[in-house]
C-alpha cells in the first residue's frame, strides 16, 4: 500500500519521503530543492485577470517629451518580468532573484528605483493581494509542513527565511500560524463556512443533504449497491480549482495528498464537509465528453490514515456524471457547450436526475428508445435502424406503424424504411400525437401507416404518396424525399369511440401537424412534422358522391356537433 512504501522508504533512506502519485514518491538529496517543492505544491493559482496599467493622458498636442513612457518602452520587458516577480513573491525581491539585475541598475542606477517605477505604473491594489496570498500560501505550507511532521530543516532556502522575515517576522511565528490553521481542520463548523463560501464564488457544487433524512438513507444503500460515492455534506469540485479554495480547504485537502500523492492526478475532488475523507474521481475523457464516466475512484479518510481505491468497468458499472457544470467553471473548456448540452437534456423531461440520477444501461436506454444519442456536447437525432418490435414511444412498436395496412398484410411486401430519418419521424408521431389520444381513449386500431415506394405501387390511385406523409423522410429514386412535407403519417380508428370527437381532442391538445377527418365512424389520418401547420381538413361528400377536401379552421371544426 501507500502507507507501506512510504514506511519502507523512511527506515532505508532515513528521510521522509513525499508521495505525489499511487506508488509514485519523490526523495530530494537536496533539501533547498526539496523545500522550494514543498511551498510551490501548495501555493494558490488563481485565474484572476491582469490589472490593467495606469493610462499616461492623452494629450492632443505636447510641449514636452514624455521621457517616463520612453524609458518604460526602452526596459518594458525586464521590468514587466520584475513586476511579476514581484506579485510571485509578494514581496520586493532581493537582488539575488532578480535576472534583470544589470539592465535595470543601468537604466534606473538601482533595483528600488526600477521597482518603484514600475509600481507606479500598476495598481496598488494588486500588491495588496499579491502580499495577502503569499502569506496564506506560506501558512498552508507550514501548516501541512507539521502535518507530515517532517523534521525541522538546519537551515532554511534563503528565499524561504526572506518570506518568513517579510511576512512572519521569525520562524517560531510562521509555525505558530500555520500549527493554528492545522488544528482548524478538525472543526466541521469551520470547514462547512469555508466550502459555502467557496461555493459562493463559483468554487464546486455544495452538498447539504442530511444522510439521516430516510430519503437520503434509501439512496445511500443504493448507492452501494452500485458501489458509488457516497452522499452527505460536502463540496465536489474540478481538481483545478482546488487550489483558489480558502486556505483551510486547501489544508484539508493538502492532508489527503500527503497520503494519496498529487490530487491532480484526480478529476474531481469531494471534501467530505463531517467526515473527515476526501474522494478523489477520475472519468474517462472529462473534458472532452458532456457525460464522462467514472474509471475509479479513491477514498482517502484522514482520521485513520488509510485510502480505499475503487475501480470501475468489471465489477461495478461506470456511472456518468450528470451535470458535470456544476463542478467546474466558465474558464473550464467547453463550458458553454456542457451548459447548453445540459439545458437541452433536462428539457427532454426525460430523466430524474434528484440524487444519484438514472443508471448508465437506464440512461442509455432511455435516449435509444426516444431515437436520441449523444454527439460530443450536443443531443442529436439517432443515425441507426432499429429492431421493428423496439418500444415506438409508449405503448406501440415499430413494427405496429410499418405492417398496419391491407395492402401490406396481402402482399407481405417487406415495407421496411431504409433511412434512420423515417424511424425518427414515426417515433415523434407516436409520443407526440398517438401516446396523449391513447392515454385518454384507450388503444387505438391502426389502419395505415408507414408506405414505402414498392408499397405505394400496389395501392394505385388511391393515394397521394407526394402529399400525405405516409412516405416518411424516404427518397426516391433520383435521390429526393418522395414527400417534400416530411414527417410521418398514420391513420386510425378508435373502437367505440366518436371518430369526430378523437379528431377535436387531437386539434386541442397535440402539436399535430395536418388532420383529415373522413366521418364518426371512420379512421382519422394524422401526421407528425416539422411543418407544424396545424391544418385541419375535412372530407365532405360533393354532389357526385365523392369525398372532397375542405379545408376547416380549428375553431370551426371544435365547434362542429
Amino acid at each position: 500500500t501507500q502507507a507501506e512504501i512510504k514506511a519502507f522508504l523512511e527506515a532505508v533512506l532515513d528521510e521522509e519521503p513525499i508521495p505525489v502519485a499511487p506508488g509514485v514518491l519523490y526523495v530530494f538529496r537536496d533539501k533547498d530543492a526539496e523545500q522550494r517543492f514543498l511551498v510551490d505544491r501548495y501555493r494558490s493559482r488563481r485565474n484572476l485577470l491582469r490589472s490593467p496599467s495606469i493610462a499616461v493622458r492623452e494629450r492632443l498636442a505636447p510641449r514636452r517629451r514624455d521621457r517616463s513612457a520612453e524609458k518604460h518602452e526602452t526596459y518594458r520587458e525586464p521590468l514587466e518580468r520584475l513586476w511579476e516577480l514581484r506579485i510571485s513573491l509578494g514581496r520586493a525581491p532581493d537582488k539575488t532573484e532578480v535576472e534583470d539585475l544589470l539592465p535595470l541598475t543601468e537604466g534606473f542606477g538601482t533595483l528600488g528605483k526600477a521597482l518603484r517605477f514600475i509600481e507606479a505604473r500598476k495598481d496598488p491594489e494588486e500588491i495588496d493581494r499579491a502580499r495577502q496570498s503569499r502569506i496564506t500560501d506560506l501558512q498552508v505550507h507550514f501548516a501541512l509542513n507539521q502535518f507530515e511532521r517532517r523534521r525541522p530543516y538546519s537551515h532554511l532556502e534563503r528565499s524561504l527565511q526572506r518570506d518568513i522575515k517579510e511576512f512572519f517576522g521569525d520562524y517560531r511565528a510562521a509555525q505558530s500560524e500555520g500549527f493554528a490553521l492545522l488544528t482548524r481542520i478538525a472543526d466541521v463548523g469551520a470547514i462547512e463556512q469555508a466550502c459555502r463560501h467557496a461555493a459562493e464564488h463559483g468554487l464546486g457544487w455544495l452538498e447539504l443533504r442530511d444522510v439521516g433524512t430516510p430519503h437520503a438513507a434509501e439512496e445511500d444503500s443504493q448507492r452501494q449497491e452500485q458501489d458509488l460515492p457516497e452522499s452527505g455534506k460536502s463540496l465536489q469540485l474540478h481538481a483545478s480549482m482546488v487550489e483558489q479554495l480558502p486556505p483551510l480547504l486547501r489544508i484539508y485537502v493538502g492532508c489527503a495528498a500527503v497520503l494519496y500523492g498529487d490530487y491532480r492526478n484526480a478529476d474531481l475532488v469531494k471534501i467530505h464537509i463531517g467526515s473527515g475523507k476526501i474522494s478523489l474521481m477520475r472519468y474517462d475523457d472529462f473534458e472532452g465528453k458532456a457525460l464522462p464516466r467514472m474509471i475509479e475512484r479513491v477514498k482517502i479518510k484522514l482520521r485513520e490514515q488509510d485510502i480505499d481505491y475503487f475501480a470501475y468497468g468489471e465489477e461495478y458499472e461506470p456511472p456518468f456524471l450528470y451535470h458535470k457544470s456544476r463542478y467546474v467553471n466558465e474558464e473550464f473548456p467547453n463550458y458553454p457547450e456542457q451548459v447548453a448540452f445540459e439545458e437541452a437534456l433536462n428539457g427532454l423531461g426525460l430523466f430524474d436526475f434528484s440524487g444519484y440520477g438514472p443508471t448508465s444501461d437506464d440512461f442509455l436506454e432511455t435516449l435509444a428508445n426516444n431515437r436520441l444519442a449523444v454527439d460530443g456536447f450536443e443531443l442529436v437525432r439517432a443515425n441507426n435502424i432499429p429492431n421493428l418490435d423496439n418500444a415506438c414511444g409508449q405503448y406501440l412498436t415499430f413494427r405496429q406503424l410499418i405492417e398496419c395496412g391491407e395492402t401490406q398484410a396481402r402482399t407481405g411486401l417487406p415495407n421496411l424504411p431504409k433511412r434512420p430519418e423515417s424511424y425518427n419521424a414515426l417515433h415523434d408521431l407516436a409520443a407526440q400525437v398517438l401516446d396523449p389520444v391513447i392515454d385518454y381513449f384507450g388503444m387505438i386500431r391502426l389502419t395505415y401507416g408507414f408506405c414505402s415506394p414498392a408499397l405505394a405501387k400496389e395501392i394505385p390511385g388511391r393515394i397521394d404518396p407526394k402529399r400525405d406523409q405516409h412516405a416518411a423522410h424516404e427518397h426516391n429514386r433520383g435521390g429526393n424525399p418522395v414527400c417534400e412535407r416530411l414527417g410521418a403519417a398514420v391513420d386510425f380508428i378508435v373502437e367505440d369511440e366518436s371518430m369526430l370527437e378523437v379528431a377535436q381532442w387531437i386539434v386541442a391538445n397535440t402539436p399535430f401537424d395536418r388532420l383529415y377527418s373522413y366521418g364518426d365512424g371512420k379512421p382519422v389520418h394524422v401526421t407528425f412534422g416539422p411543418d407544424q401547420s396545424r391544418q385541419v381538413v375535412r372530407m365532405v361528400a360533393g354532389k357526385s358522391g365523392k369525398l372532397v377536401p375542405h379545408m376547416t379552421p380549428a375553431e370551426e371544426f371544435m365547434a362542429l356537433p
